[in-house]
Formats: structure tokens, C-alpha cells, sequence
């Protein structure tokens, strides 16, 4: 049986016996060429596969032990890339794609692993075809935009499908975001009270009609009319019912969003974690190792009947017959969703993330009792709320006040999205015809906002939404966009670099098609008919690229040459005396000598905060990234002063025991503390 990974491998092996040997092909074995586009786009544009270097012997291995056996079984992830290695792994091994020899499991189970050989199946090529597509198109435009880029721009860069659409998502944002004009506007928040009960009410309007207020003299204009001596009535109150339900169990786009959300995780951890956790954990004695929940890259939000059933059972005998849900809740799936398996839920609701907690590490734990806590909510009851909206009305001057209460907490006892979290606002018995006091008004100048940059959540979600782009696809493109240095990261936050927005500017103004949302959408509904057997790969590939090809040829002669300028730096090479500059290499902007490269002086552009360094005394503290991109604080004299420090010294020393102070992020906002834990400040919002 082959597998792509070892520890996967090591899983299955120990649940199929002796007569088994599992084996693992590492991934891909078979691609394109990187040295060369490797499609021969004359002949009905066919890949020109190779073995790939350094799997020469994995290759070696895979065909001793498939000599060896009487039955071979491919076990590739149950997805077009999964169905893509099993087909390279049966050319290389000579065997035939008809035979059933392909056997797909959602879930690495003992149970599970050992039904699927019950039903083994030949290789399904429109799942081949479909990835086969992707792969040749990609290869088509990356191969012939980046050469342009590298002649017109600079060496190194790179373009991509859907990386183009993520970093014009980003750019688009921030033009957004400059072009955004603020508008003012007001409110008034009353404290109101009934006897001894207070509560908070908002101007809503006059005369029965909703009003907004512009700038402070509408403000003035409301409030001259309200007679602090009169009792507001109140006119109306509305007592309903609402109910909240909760949300689907996680895809791949939802978990990413969340796990960046909730536990800060980067898209890339987390798949990396989610892959430990499908793959096997040694849980030890006679459970072994086990896989902890279902495959992790899907669209759909489908749950097996099984798994709905032993959920239903658990929250019956844990939380009660009041939280399960009657009725099996169908979940509705995304528009684009392939609904080729299920959503991402744990193998067993009865390994609760308390029962694990000795075999998991802390990043393994937090993401299992995320994905675990969602799915046994999603089988719960919705929370209902009893909600109340009065208005009061004194002059004509309509203030409302909105309260609710929790009726039952439903699905929100175990978890609630990130977000979403709902407090009780409880207001005093309201009825019509009551008076209430007005006690005081706080009027408040507001003024819009700007849309806020993406963070990798929401690039994740606006991808999706716009139907860019698969499951397996959101990972590495955000990663792709910060490697060639398209964009940063500002806190969570992204931002386009100079570099991102001239290779956007460029591919906008040639390859439009590129850029365009519905177009690419559009080609990735025809990859999934592709999958479904209702197109032809060939003919999706040529519909697309002969267009393309016309823009190549088109751009190769219209677009100029940019010369991205040294900027001067503002002081000398320390090594030849010459002027320094300011480079833009691939990592960001630089300090190097102007004769480079007869002189090789380079030096990283690092920000001073203003404070001496407390190690040496002589020089500056200044701002660093660590390699995962992470702010520190180090002496500016590094390598001859290793002073670090992952908190904001202050330039101060604690009055206690002399030692300097920081600044630390803390819940609610900033404050200043001895490292020692021998003083502190009050939190600085």
C-alpha cells in the first residue's frame, strides 16, 4: 500500500497486519520540469512529466517493495491532487490505471482504513484531469509572465493566477483605503431611569421618523428640545422571541479563518497542524496511533450519518436531551463548494480534548478542542434570546433602548465564533404609557472608517467568496505573495509593497484576464465540470490560453523597462567612504554602497525607538524581525552587543531593583513592568 507521507504510512501499517506493507512516496514523485514551461502546447498541449529530482531513491524503494508484492494498493488523500499521485505512482510502477487498486478513507481509522479495501476502485482520471488542467494552466501563465517580469522589472519575480487575484485584492484595499473620505456624524446616548433602575437609551429620531446627525449643531437642535424637568413616555415596546443558530462545521477556509482569528495561527500552521492531527497521533496502550479528525482540506460542510449519530449521543448523555437538536440540521455548502467529502470534524466525538491532553502538545490541543468544540455545536440546539426594544418620546424627541436577555444558552454553552460572543443587556420593566427620567446625555462626534487592510483571515474568506482558488490553493498563495515580497505584514495586517504594486500595475494593464475575479471563477467552475466528467481538459486549457497567448506576445513589445531608482541613504559607506543608497532587494528595501559591486557593504534598515541600549550604553535600541517575522528589540551595535528583547525597553530602570523596563502588549492594552516581576504600572488602553 502506498501512502504519501511516512507517518501516515506508519498509522495504516499497524492497522492492516503482517500481510501488509505500507510504504510511502513522499508527496509527488512525477512533475514538470522547472527548468523548462515542459508543455508541448502544439500537441493538444500535453505535459512533459519527469521524475522528480531527489526522489530518485523513493522511486528505487517504491519498485523494489511493489516487486515483492502480489496485490499493490495506491492510497493517495481522497482529492485531484491525492487521485494525481496515485496516477504518477501507477506509470512509474507500470501498472495498469484501470484496475482497482485506488482506495480513498475521509478518516485515518482502524475501522475505516480496513472498509476501504472492501471497495477498491480504478483511478478515476477526470479527478487526474481536472488537477492535470490546473497544474498545465498555472505552468502556462507562470512561465510565460514571470520571464517578462524579469527582463522588464527584476530578476526573481513571479505571477501566478491566483496569487495575481490576491495581491489585486490587497492593492485594490488599500486604494480603497487612500481614496477613503471620512464623514462626521453624531450620537446621543441617554442614561435613562425608571425608579431606582438605570439604563442606557439612543437618539433615534423626531416625529416618529429616524434622523441622523450631521455635525454638532444638529445635535444642539435635538437637544434644546428636550425638557430636562419633563418625563420621557415611553410609546412602544416590542417583546420577541430570537433564536441563533449555530455554525456549520469547519472547511478549510473556515478553520483557517477562525484558527487565525482565535489562536493567531497563520494559515500555514495551521494545515500544518491539522495534518498532524489527520494523519495519526500516538494516543498509546491499545488505541495506538490514530487519526483525530477527518481530511482537512474541503468545501463542504456534509457530515456522515454515523458521526451525526454518536454526536447526538454524546450531547444527550452530556448536556441533555434539551441540546440536542430533533431535527438533523442541513447545513447549506458554499456556492462553489465540490462537496467531494466531509466537512472537517473529529473521528470520534468521545475523544474530548480533555481525554487527550497528555498526547498532545499545546498547538495540537488548542486546534483539536477548536475543530472538536464546533462540530459537537454544530449538532446542538440554537441559543434563544428573549429580546426587548422600547421607545420613549418626549418634544417629538424619539430616544430607543435595546436590551436582551438569555433564554437558553442552546449550542452557545460550549462554543460561540469568534465575534459573535453575546452578553445580556437586561433594561427594568418597560411597559407603554411608563415615564422614564432622562439623567443624562453624552453626545459623541463619530467619524466613518475606512474598509480594514486583510488579514490573512479575511484574504482567506474574500477568496473564497469571489470563488478563487480551492482548499488546497489559500495556504500557498498567501504564502507565495510574502515570499516574492508583494505584500507585508503590518501586525495582522496586509500591506503592498512598491514591488507588489508595480508587477499589479503591469499585469492589469496586459494580462486583464488575470486579474479579473469572474474570469478566474469562471475557470474554476469549468475545472470542477472537468472533475465531473462534462468538460474536456484539452479544450479548457486551449479556450484560456489562446487569448493569453496573443497578450504575451502583445506585452513583450508594448511594456518599458522600469528602472526602480537607488534612493540616496543620507551617509557614507563605513568600508570605501562612497555615497549609500537604498535598495530594494527581495526581502524589502536595504542600505547598500552606490559602487556595488566593487563594494559589497550592505546594512538592514532597522527603526530607533529613542533608547540607549541598557546592556553597553552606547548604542541604540532599534527594531528588528525575527525569521518568522516577528518584532524584537536588539542594540544597534549587534554583533558587538548581543542585547535582545522581545518587549519595547522604556529607557528606564525599575525603582525596585534597578533593572531596566519594558513595555508589554497585555490584555485591555499596553503596560510598562520590571521583567523580575518586581513592579508594575497601571494598563495603558
Amino acid at each position: 500500500m502506498i501512502v504519501e507521507s511516512p507517518s501516515k504510512a506508519k498509522t495504516i501499517e499497524k492497522y492492516l497486519g503482517r500481510n501488509y506493507r505500507v510504504v510511502a512516496s513522499l508527496g509527488h514523485i512525477r512533475d514538470l520540469p522547472r527548468s523548462q514551461m515542459g508543455v508541448d502546447i502544439e500537441n493538444n498541449y500535453q505535459p512533459k512529466y519527469i521524475s522528480i529530482r531527489g526522489k530518485g531513491d523513493v522511486i528505487k524503494d517504491l519498485k523494489k517493495e511493489a516487486k515483492k508484492a502480489d496485490h499493490i494498493y495506491l492510497a493517495a488523500d481522497p482529492d485531484r491532487e491525492g487521485e494525481a499521485i496515485a496516477w504518477h505512482v501507477s506509470h512509474i510502477l507500470d501498472l495498469d490505471p484501470k484496475d482497482k487498486n485506488r482506495v480513498v478513507f475521509n478518516e485515518i481509522t482502524k475501522d475505516t482504513v480496513k472498509n476501504a479495501f472492501k471497495e477498491p476502485r480504478s483511478i478515476d482520471m477526470k479527478l487526474v484531469d481536472a488537477q492535470q488542467a490546473r497544474r498545465v494552466l498555472d505552468r502556462l501563465v507562470g512561465y510565460s509572465i514571470s520571464p517578462i517580469l524579469w527582463k522588464k522589472v527584476k530578476k526573481g519575480l513571479s505571477a501566478g493566477r491566483v496569487q495575481s487575484i490576491a495581491l489585486k485584492l490587497v492593492i485594490d484595499r488599500e486604494n480603497a483605503i487612500k481614496a477613503f473620505v471620512p464623514e462626521e456624524y453624531w450620537t446621543i446616548d441617554g442614561t435613562m431611569a425608571k425608579g431606582k433602575e438605570t439604563f442606557t437609551a439612543s437618539f433615534y429620531g423626531e416625529n416618529g421618523r429616524k434622523k441622523a446627525l450631521n455635525n454638532n449643531d444638529d445635535v444642539q437642535k435635538v437637544l434644546d428640545k428636550i425638557d430636562k424637568k419633563k418625563p420621557f413616555a415611553v410609546t412602544k415596546v416590542v417583546k420577541r422571541e430570537r433564536k441563533r443558530f449555530p455554525a456549520a462545521p469547519f472547511t478549510t477556509s473556515s478553520l483557517q479563518q477562525e484558527a487565525n482569528r482565535r489562536l493567531n495561527y497563520k494559515t500555514r500552521k495551521t494545515m500544518m497542524i491539522a495534518q498532524q492531527l489527520y494523519e495519526g497521533i500516538n494516543l498509546g496502550g491499545k488505541q495506538g496511533t490514530v487519526g483525530l479528525i477527518t481530511y482537512m482540506r474541503t468545501d463542504s460542510t456534509r457530515i456522515a450519518s454515523v458521526a451525526k449519530h454518536e454526536a447526538s449521543e454524546f450531547i444527550h448523555k452530556e448536556y441533555g436531551a434539551d441540546y440536542a437538536a430533533v431535527k438533523i440540521q442541513k447545513k447549506k455548502n458554499q456556492e462553489f463548494a465540490q462537496d467531494a467529502h466531509e466537512a472537517i470534524r473529529p473521528t470520534s466525538v468521545l475523544r474530548t480534548p480533555k481525554s487527550l491532553e497528555s498526547v498532545l502538545n499545546r498547538d495540537q490541543m488548542r486546534l483539536y478542542s477548536l475543530i472538536w468544540a464546533r462540530f459537537v455545536a454544530s449538532e446542538m440546539t440554537p441559543a434563544v434570546y428573549d429580546t426587548i426594544t422600547a421607545d420613549m418620546v418626549q418634544n417629538g424627541v424619539q430616544f430607543r433602548a435595546t436590551g436582551s436577555r438569555t433564554k437558553f444558552p442552546g449550542f452557545t454553552k460550549l462554543y460561540t465564533q469568534s465575534g459573535d460572543e453575546t452578553k445580556d443587556k437586561l433594561l427594568p420593566e418597560l411597559n407603554e404609557g411608563d415615564d422614564v427620567l432622562l439623567k443624562k446625555t453624552d453626545p459623541a462626534q463619530h467619524f466613518t472608517q475606512p474598509p480594514a487592510r486583510y488579514t490573512e483571515a479575511s484574504l482567506v474568506k474574500a477568496l473564497e467568496e469571489n470563488g478563487v482558488g480551492r482548499p488546497s490553493t489559500y495556504s500557498p498563495t498567501i504564502d507565495t505573495i510574502q515570499k516574492r515580497f508583494y505584500v507585508k505584514l503590518n501586525g495582522k495586517s496586509f500591506e503592498p509593497t512598491e514591488l507588489g504594486e508595480i508587477v499589479n500595475t503591469l499585469i492589469s494593464e496586459f494580462f486583464p484576464d488575470i486579474v479579473n475575479v469572474d474570469f478566474t471563477a469562471k475557470l474554476e467552475d469549468e475545472l470542477d465540470e472537468v472533475e465531473a466528467g462534462d468538460e474536456n481538459w484539452v479544450q479548457v486549457v486551449d479556450q484560456y490560453y489562446q487569448p493569453f497567448a496573443k497578450e504575451i506576445d502583445s506585452a513583450e513589445e508594448k511594456i518599458q523597462k522600469i528602472q526602480i531608482k537607488d534612493e540616496p541613504a543620507g551617509f557614507n559607506c563605513d568600508i570605501c567612504g562612497a555615497p549609500m543608497v537604498v535598495k530594494l532587494g527581495r526581502y524589502g528595501k536595504f542600505y547598500a554602497c552606490s559602487r556595488f559591486p566593487n563594494c559589497r557593504n550592505t546594512k538592514p534598515i532597522v527603526k530607533e525607538i529613542g533608547v540607549i541600549c541598557p546592556k553597553c550604553g552606547i548604542g541604540q535600541v532599534v527594531e528588528r524581525k525575527s525569521k518568522r517575522n516577528r518584532l524584537f528589540y536588539g542594540c544597534s551595535r549587534y554583533p558587538d552587543c548581543d542585547f535582545v528583547s522581545w518587549d519595547k525597553p522604556m529607557g528606564r530602570n525599575c525603582p525596585v531593583d534597578g533593572h531596566f523596563l519594558v513595555e508589554k502588549k497585555v490584555k485591555g492594552g499596553r503596560q510598562v513592568i520590571c521583567p523580575n516581576g518586581d513592579y508594575e504600572e497601571p494598563i495603558q488602553k
